[in-house]
């Protein structure tokens, strides 16, 4: 049995859970990321969080940017998020819960090989040149930067038709999951994670179409023009920079993230946003 935990950096309280839930399963082989690992003065347990999908289960302490961190990295391998932020709409488990959560799921592993998961689709973006690993919330395609005078031409193809088209910040592509993210800041509309359906929004573009909600199997197709440069972004951390005329393809992934332990508590998270 093979343990994953990634504690949010910088945050002592996230550290001293992760040596508690470490010492809770002492039948497990247990890895750290290589910040906490540090944080607990045992650099040699470190290991990059890339290399996580070796694991049987990654735990995640603390806000949705630690569990999108841990993500980048799992694969397929089941993820737990315990939410020691503010909003917390990918964590399901609370701190106080958190040892007793872990402890059970793993006493699943260990007696059937595998945990009781539900699934949250991702979306991938390639170009006949390179490829982003798979994006929890959103894919953005954009601009080098925002504002007044900045942008670039946007052409962008829904299942090869015609949606939108003109000169604006950017473009994105959310997930369910994604739409209380980037999206939700660019107006765009919440969609409950149950949904199975992709969200495309313009952002701050001269001629805006309205947000529109697709079908899961949709492919987008985003042409860049009229700028220098652009680059595309997956969840706010993998990107490539892209030189315009250019096209982007975005679609659902093949492999969904796979989530143990209790379900997320959409609406909950909902009355925090205030």
């Amino acid at each position: 049995m093979h343990l994953g935990i990634v504690a949010q950096r910088g945050n002592p309280r996230a550290v001293e859970l992760a040596e508690r839930i470490r010492g809770a399963v002492p039948e497990a082989s247990v890895a750290l990321d290589e910040s906490t690992a540090i944080a607990v003065d045992e650099p040699d347990f470190g290991v990059s969080v890339d290399r996580m999908a070796a694991c049987d289960l990654v735990v995640s302490i603390g806000g949705d940017g630690t569990f999108l961190f841990a993500a980048r990295g799992a694969g397929t391998t089941p993820m737990m998020g315990i939410n020691i932020g503010e909003v917390g709409f990918l964590n399901a488990v609370p701190p106080e819960e958190a040892v007793d959560a872990v402890r059970g799921v793993v006493s699943e592993i260990r007696g059937r090989g595998e945990p009781s998961v539900y699934e949250l689709p991702r979306v991938v973006a390639e170009n006949d040149e390179w490829s982003l690993s798979p994006a929890l919330n959103e894919i953005t395609v954009m601009g080098p930067q925002r504002g007044r005078a900045s942008g670039v031409g946007l052409e962008i193809r829904v299942d090869g038709a015609l949606y939108a088209g003109s000169r604006a910040d950017g473009a994105l592509v959310a997930t369910p999951a994604g739409s209380t993210a980037y999206n939700l800041s660019e107006q765009g509309p919440l969609v409950h994670p149950g949904t199975d359906a992709l969200v495309l929004t313009e952002m701050c573009a001269r001629s805006p179409m309205p947000s529109l909600v697709l079908d899961s199997d949709s492919e987008v197709s985003v042409r860049v023009e009229e700028a220098e440069r652009a680059v595309v972004v997956a969840d706010g951390r993998r990107s490539e920079e892209v030189t315009p005329p250019t096209q982007v393809e975005i679609r659902r992934a093949a492999e969904p993230l796979r989530i143990a332990g209790p379900p997320l508590d959409f609406f909950a998270a909902l009355g925090k946003l205030d």
